[in-house]
């Protein structure tokens, strides 16, 4: 071993031991007589002192060192003279009696230091680099910290761990598939999973209650601050259940990884309709750290003489506490907000409860004071509050009132990072229409299981059939979802053909498992947590790339490596390939 100890252990009970310690040169200092250097490994800092008295030689060589040289030395602790409290081995240093440079550097294209100067994608392209400073050392230490207690948590309740496959068949639900060619089956492909739905399902044909494993999954779609193309899911799937179990296991392992992790202890976990998600917050993953709840106005709004009310499907309002002295500059910034593309809003209607109890509005003509009152009354507002108010068609309204209540609860310091309020979000839509393809769509896939109650609305009103469906949601943030599935094959059959298969597709996409629902399905279902969003949840940010050690950019490509890039015609030839010439 290059070292006795790292460079984050030694204490004041160290002094006049003799150390070998190994690692980076973080900086240096040249005092004339004395020269500084801190070495730096994952484990911390340590100060190193060179005398220009004593070891001129030696001090000579450590003057010459640059920034990320990686050396080792040996040397006796000593207590310092001058401590730093910022560091935890800030009460001593090395005097050093000898000094090895085991590899030169060049200088580092951004400061190796907490706050760089580099921008993030040349701190991308230099990933190695970025990854020695200290910030992102802890974001990936909390992601091994999370994965233990995952894995302790379940080990303890009876899941096994099981790996299944990575090349696996395509499927026409969801999102896209990576694809790749096979060599020994000319023009066939694998896919790479979305998630390991299917194989799960088949454990539990198999016997196998109690499954989980943290695996990566691949979707080819558009990307975001917390998507990847391939991420990380911790997937699980229970035997013999019905939904309230699995809500329960499975808040006892998020109160268990907030304890263990983070020393949180998670009081509540309410349970919300998605019906009521939807009509009180504008979301199906609403963000419960503040009220500022929905409040529809059709009946107090419309018939009133104000076309933009009357004409629209819903007329709906939030009440922001204690913001009447918001300006007109200010108003007017909400105002642009809402009207930005991704909003789609084509205004906003706001009215001031002032504190003197008399009303300002921006459609004073159109409603009186009485009026305003009983406003006022709905919305539970009092003197000093600030009523914002959308209208339009039902959908687009109340996702555009939910992106102005997320605006105004970060502008109100709301939405605090170190709060955490999660809940379920259940009973969600089997079905969605999707107007592109003029059909219905599953909500989460296929193999999820209508509400017993419902599957006779499924020749008649499809779009009200509610499923067997919860979503795990964490501060606004949907950390994972799950369903109890269809475990019967004549239900299976029935959900794919409102899906708009034929049986020879249902067949040749999914008989293996309609075939296994033969041999003995046990009722089963199942969620899975996406484990890159719940790690950079508890590390307080709302990207998942400084949680992920080798991450994509936004446009899917990992710049350090330069992938995706062209491959060998000799590669394209044995799978029977050729490329489409660029226009």
């Amino acid at each position: 071993m290059l070292r006795s100890h790292t460079c984050g252990e030694l204490r004041l009970e160290h002094v006049n031991q003799s150390v070998f310690l190994s690692g980076w040169v973080q900086k240096s200092r040249d005092l004339g007589g004395m020269t500084f250097v801190d070495i730096r490994d994952r484990y911390g800092l340590t100060q190193l002192v060179f005398n220009m008295e004593t070891q001129p030689e030696l001090c000579q060589l450590a003057r010459k060192l640059g920034r990320e040289f990686v050396i080792s030395i040996r040397g006796k602790v000593a207590e310092r003279s001058s401590k730093n409290p910022k560091m935890p081995t800030g009460d001593v240093e090395i005097i050093v009696d000898e000094l090895e440079v085991l590899n030169k550097a060049k200088l580092p294209p951004f400061t190796i230091e907490d706050e760089t100067d580099g921008g993030e994608e040349i701190r991308m392209k230099y990933r190695y680099l970025d990854l020695r400073r200290s910030p992102l050392r802890r974001n990936l230490e909390l992601r091994h910290r999370l994965s233990i207690a995952t894995r302790n948590y379940l080990d303890k309740q009876n899941f096994f761990e099981i790996e299944t496959p990575y090349l696996i068949k395509s499927t026409p639900e969801g999102a896209r598939d990576f694809v790749v060619p096979s060599r020994m089956n000319p023009n066939e492909f694998y896919a790479l999973p979305q998630s390991p739905q299917t194989f799960k399902q088949l454990l539990m044909v198999a016997g196998y209650d109690r499954y989980y494993q943290i695996v990566k999954c691949f979707r080819d779609e558009d990307l975001r601050a917390d998507r990847q193309p391939e991420f990380t899911q911790i997937d699980c799937e229970m035997a013999f259940v019905q939904q309230e179990d699995i809500l329960n296991t499975f808040e006892g392992l998020a109160r268990y990884l907030f304890q263990e992790v983070k020393g949180i202890d998670i009081k509540e976990f309410p349970r919300m309709q998605y019906s009521d998600a939807m009509k009180f917050y504008g979301s199906d993953k609403p963000d419960i750290r503040f009220d500022m709840k929905f409040v529809e106005l059709n009946e107090l709004t419309q018939n009133k003489g104000f076309k933009v009310f009357d004409e629209s499907e819903l007329v709906v309002g939030i009440n922001a506490k204690a913001c009447s002295e918001f300006s007109r500059k200010e108003l007017d910034a909400l105002t642009d907000f809402v009207k930005r593309p991704q909003t789609g809003a084509k205004g906003l209607v706001y009215v001031k409860y002032n504190t003197d109890g008399s009303f300002k509005s921006s459609v004073d003509k159109f409603y009186t004071p009485e009026d305003l009152k009983l406003w006022a009354e709905k919305m539970s507002a009092e003197p000093g509050d600030l009523m914002l108010v959308l209208s339009g068609e039902t959908d687009k309204t109340r996702k555009a009132l939910s992106d102005l209540r997320l605006e105004l609860g970060k502008q109100l310091g709301l939405r605090n990072p170190n709060v955490f309020a999660p809940l379920w979000v259940v009973d969600f839509p089997l079905l969605e229409w999707n107007e592109d393809t003029n059909r219905y769509h599953a909500m989460h896939h296929p193999f999820t299981s209508p509400k017993p109650e419902d599957i006779h609305l499924l020749d008649q009103n499809p779009g009200d059939v509610r499923a067997n469906a919860y979503d795990m949601v964490i501060n606004g943030v949907e950390i994972g979802g799950g369903s109890i599935r269809i475990h019967d094959r004549g239900l299976q059959k029935l959900m794919f053909k409102h899906l708009g298969f034929s049986d020879e597709d249902a067949q040749a996409q999914f008989g293996f498992l309609m075939d296994a629902f033969e041999f003995g399905a046990p009722p089963h279902g199942g969620l899975a947590l996406g484990f890159d969003r719940l790690t950079a949840l508890l590390g307080g940010s709302d990207s998942i790339r400084d949680y992920i050690a080798f991450p994509k950019n936004n446009t899917g490509r990992d710049v350090m490596i330069d992938s995706p890039s062209p491959v060998a015609q000799e590669q394209l030839d044995e799978l029977f390939l050729q490329l489409l010439k660029k226009k």
